[in-house]
Order: C-alpha cells, then structure tokens, then sequence
C-alpha cells in the first residue's frame, strides 16, 4: 500500500524537483490499456513509474537505452503452487524471474496439508525479500476432502480468517464444487468471509458444466484454471468467470482452449494465464507465463491481448489493477524489455525500480532461509511397511474385475475403466504386460496405518516402482509398482529421506530426489533441482515408463476432486460422487 511519503517522493520526481533514479530511453511502449505500441521515455523512482510522458525532460540518476526495444509489464502468474516446483521460494525466484515472472499469486495448500498454518508461515517468511512479489490465495481446502484422506495439517474456518487480514492474501484459495453443491457449511463461511473483505475466490471446477456450473458461480466463485476444452472456457466465460489458461507440466491446456477462442474470435478480457503445477526443470527448458504468451502467439492470438492476458487482465481479476500489471504512473516498476513481440524472451527484468535479471539469468544475490527441523522431518509410519502391506486379496477364484484410474498423457483428468486381473491362492496379481499396475497410497503423519490400494494404466512399467511424498492435496506417500517388493523399498526409501522421489529396481534405489521441506520441496539452488529432477525421470524412462512427467502424473492420481477416479490412504474415490468404493467390481 502507497504511504503519504511514497506518493510525495513520485509527485516530486514528475515535477522535477527531484531526480529520478532509472530513466529507460529509446524504448517502445507497450501500452497494456490502449493496446498501442509506441516509442517514449520511462521515468521511475523509487519502486515506482514517475512518468511514461515522450515530452517530459526530467533528470534521472541513471539511464538504461533499450535501443528501440519493447517493454512490457512483468507478467503475472494467476495461480500457482510453489511447492510442485520442487524448489523453495528463493530458489523458485531463480527460474521465473529471467523468464519475466514478477508476480505469482500462490495457493500454499500443499504445505499447509502437510503443516497447516505454521507451515505457510514458514514457507512464505522470505517472500519480502524476493526479487519477486508473492501474493497469498488463502488455501481453502485442508484438508481437500474431509472424510476421504489423512493430512498433517488442518486450516478450519478461523484459520481462514486470519489468513484472511494478511497484508499478502488477496483472494480464498480454489474451491471444488462438492463444497458448493453439497452446500457445506464450513466452506460457505469462508467463502462470505472473503466477499465481505472484498476479494476474490478462486475455483476449481473441472468438468461441471450447465446448472451445476451456475449454481458453483452464484456461490461466489470467480474463476477456474481447470478448462481442457474450449466448450469448459466458454461456459464460464458466459457465467462472468473469468478462465485462466494453464500450462504446467502434466496439465497442458494452452494448445486446446486458445486454438477455441482464436478460430470462435472470443474477446480475451477475461482471460488470463497462469501454470498450477510446473517442475523447475519445465520452467528453466520452456519458460513460464512467458511460455503461455508464446505458445498463444504461435497459435495465432493477437501478441498485446496474450500479453494483456498475462499482465493487466490478471492484475484487475484480482483487483491490484492500482498497483501492478501496467507501465502507466503510480504503478510498482515491474518492467521487461525484450526484442520481440512474438517471442517474450526478456532481455533485462526490472522487479519495483532494480534491475533483477539480465540475458536469462538473475542479477541478484540469492537468500537462503533457514526452515525449522519440525518442517524437515514429517514422514513417519504407523506401522512398517513391507511388501505384505500391498497384498490384494479377493474372495474371486482365477479372475476377478477390478476399478482401474486410466491416465491421459498432458493431463491430470483421468478415466474410470475396468480390467480383469489373474487371482492366485486368493491374491490378486497385476497385469504388467496390458500395463494395469498396482497403485498404493500410505498414511505418511504417522496418525494412522492407512494404505490405500488400487489399479493404474499408462505408466507402462516393465519393471520395478516409483514413488512420491508428493501427491495432491494430502501429500501421503503415492507408489506405482510392477511388484510389491519394490514398492516396499521405494516406500522405505522416502521415509529414511524425509520426502522426494524415488524409482527402485529389483529391491535397490535407482535414482531419487531429496525434497526435505515437507516431503515436498529442496534447499538446494534450482540447477541442482533440475539436474536431480531429470536423473529421476531418466530412472524412470529406464524401467519403462514413457510419460513427460513422470512423477507430476504419479502426484495428481491420489487428487480426490479430480474426475473420474481418485486413490487417497482411505481408498478408491469416485470423485464425483465424493465417496469411497470397492476396488473390486461387484456383478
């Protein structure tokens, strides 16, 4: 929020009784408001723009010539999970910031599922020091589903609210329609607790369409990031929500839904980008919100409504329209300058006035936080887990039919199918060779002895297992496996590290990750992040897998608010009736 001294010290700087710090010259405007482009000086001080006027003669300590470049806003990015990057906060700054990210609104619920609001506390304790902004969506669903899952943390009704008077939070965190349709109390409040502040709350409808679709807006929800076809994007955007388009790393939406709105002509004014789930290795090879811009051009939208769509659309979505998300007076001097209109690659980045990134790399001195021993040590088990804790049993002789989670490769939908697998001496056994594997979820708080157990097809093993303390929104250990052996020692594995990723092959560890903040996230700097994070997924391709992502596919099976099927410590979930079901198939 602007003080009576800042608002001074700009007034000041455009009357030119003072200098301003950073002139820009020779640069050409890209004027997010009147969609021009147009050559003129950019004057900024402080964190501040004191004037974008071509006739105004003010001094500046500084000058930077752009040579005729273009500058454009810093981008935002409208919802994400930092902590599906795999890295911590300073090392996310590393990746997104040369990239042209600015400002991400982040939903902290996958930590606060594992520690609830301490752990959000200490996760975000160095976003004031960032060479990004941090704005808060206040998680909303810890658990995600109450009655269907084991957490480690708990975020009820007050907990809300207190998030809620934060000076980062700017809007409630997504909401699934089961808690609108069900009309669930304890969300309605948390809901009205947000519209009373005048925020904003954030969805999460995939799938839902016609009246249930208005019946989740009239509750108050103002978008949804979970369209894969372009029928999804338009019936929202005929409801007044506004769609942001997601690009992540196994949830690949750009592509479908701006091919709808370029070939329908759809105005984009309630468009806006953002990535959910995107692994720093992703970031660092394609881009971020800058890689949304590019593909969208590429498919044939206008240049300035991709990049309103990634800058002043967002920040209004949002109501911070005052503050960021344009190079216009008043506005924090979020600026990148780039050479091309049609390929947002940034060659210097600007954050509040400094120079932050230059030629894709970051200019300033990376913080390292120093997190709690509490937070690096959350996986512990109820009972061990050895390979008898993956025994399927089935009262069925020979053969027995089964519910099967069958995956879409660039998505996290999935499809309820069934199969028939062998029974022997009353154990039902998996079926490498059609690819239905076992699938396996463990209760990882130590609060219970939980193992959920079903059946997955399209990780297309050959051999061996993986698995992950990643996996949405509960974080309790996800495994896949061609046997129970390996699955025991993967399970294992990631206890005596204390979360990450894990491939194991004929009982011995073949490559892994260590994610120590909350089973979730690194200390280490982002290269070494990636550099792990591809030996991993390698590990995983040399047992057979032929995913993209391997593990970011394997975090989203254990999700029960995504359609059809879903896998928690509690057992197989038919999401859209939000309940628990039988593995096997009664006839």
């Amino acid at each position: 929020m602007r003080t009576v001294g800042e608002i001074k010290t700009t007034i000041e700087a455009g009357l030119g009784k003072t200098p301003c710090d950073l002139k820009l010259i020779n640069v050409n405007l890209v004027n997010v408001y009147s969609g021009e482009v147009y050559p003129t000086n950019i004057y900024i001080k402080g964190k501040r723009i004191v004037s974008i006027d071509p006739d105004a003669e003010l001094q500046a300590v500084q000058e930077i010539d752009c040579q005729g470049r273009y500058a454009l806003p810093g981008l935002i990015d409208g919802h994400i999970h930092i902590e599906t990057t795999l890295l911590s906060p300073e090392a996310v700054g590393e990746v997104i910031v040369p990239k042209g990210t600015t400002t991400v609104c982040i939903d902290p619920m996958e930590i606060a599922n594992v520690a609830g609001i301490e752990g959000m506390k200490a996760i975000l304790a160095s976003i004031k020091h960032l060479p990004f902004r941090t704005f808060i969506e206040i998680p909303s669903r810890v658990p995600t589903a109450p009655g269907l899952e084991t957490t480690g943390g708990v975020l009820g009704v007050e907990e809300v609210k207190k998030v809620l008077e934060w000076s980062d939070s700017i809007s409630l965190g997504e909401l699934d329609p089961s808690k609108i349709l069900f009309v669930r109390e304890e969300y309605l409040e948390k809901v009205a607790s947000t519209l009373q502040q005048r925020k904003i709350v954030n969805g999460h409808a995939i799938g839902r369409l016609g009246q249930e679709l208005n019946v989740y807006a009239s509750a108050g929800i103002s978008d949804d990031h979970e369209c894969v076809n372009y029928e999804e994007l338009l019936a929202r955007i005929r409801l007044g929500m506004t769609v942001m388009v997601r690009e992540g790393s196994s949830e690949r939406n750009v592509e479908r839904l701006i091919k709808g709105v370029v070939e329908n002509g759809l105005s984009t004014e309630n468009l806006i980008f953002c990535t959910d789930d995107k692994h720093a290795s992703d970031i660092m090879s394609e881009g971020h919100i800058n890689y949304n811009i590019n593909k969208a051009i590429a498919l044939g939208l206008d240049p300035i409504k991709a990049i309103q769509m990634a800058t002043i659309n967002a920040a209004k979505h949002f109501r911070v329209e005052d503050e960021i998300g344009s190079i216009t007076p008043g506005r924090k001097a979020d600026i990148l300058i780039v050479d091309d209109l049609k390929n947002i690659t940034p060659i210097i980045v600007i954050f509040e006035g400094t120079v932050v990134a230059e030629n894709g790399r970051l200019v300033t001195k990376r913080i390292k936080t120093h997190y709690p021993a509490k937070l690096k040590n959350t996986i512990s088990f109820a009972r061990p887990i050895t390979a008898d804790s993956f025994v399927v049993r089935s009262e069925n002789k020979d053969f027995t039919k089964v519910n099967v989670i069958s995956i879409y490769p660039d998505q996290i939908i999935n499809e309820w199918i069934h199969h028939v697998l062998p029974v022997e001496e009353g154990i039902v056994k998996n079926d490498v060779e059609n690819d239905i594997l076992k699938l396996a979820v463990v209760e990882r708080y130590g609060k219970t002895s939980n193992i959920g157990i079903g059946f997955v097809k399209g990780f297309t093993l050959k051999d061996g297992a993986l698995a992950s303390s990643v996996s949405h929104d509960h974080h309790n250990i996800v495994c896949v496996g061609t046997n129970d052996e390996d699955m025991a020692v993967a399970v294992n594995a990631l206890k005596e590290m204390q979360g990450g990723f894990v491939t194991v092959q004929k009982g011995k560890v073949t490559g892994k990750i260590q994610l120590p903040i909350g089973g979730l996230m690194s200390e280490k700097s982002a290269e070494e992040v990636i550099r792990e994070n591809e030996a991993v997924n390698q590990a995983a391709r040399e047992l057979g897998c032929s995913l993209p992502a391997p593990f970011m596919t394997l975090s989203f099976i254990s999700l029960p608010t995504v359609p059809q099927l879903g896998l928690t410590d509690l057992g197989l979930i038919d999401v859209l009736n939000h309940k628990i079901i039988d593995l096997e198939v009664k006839s």
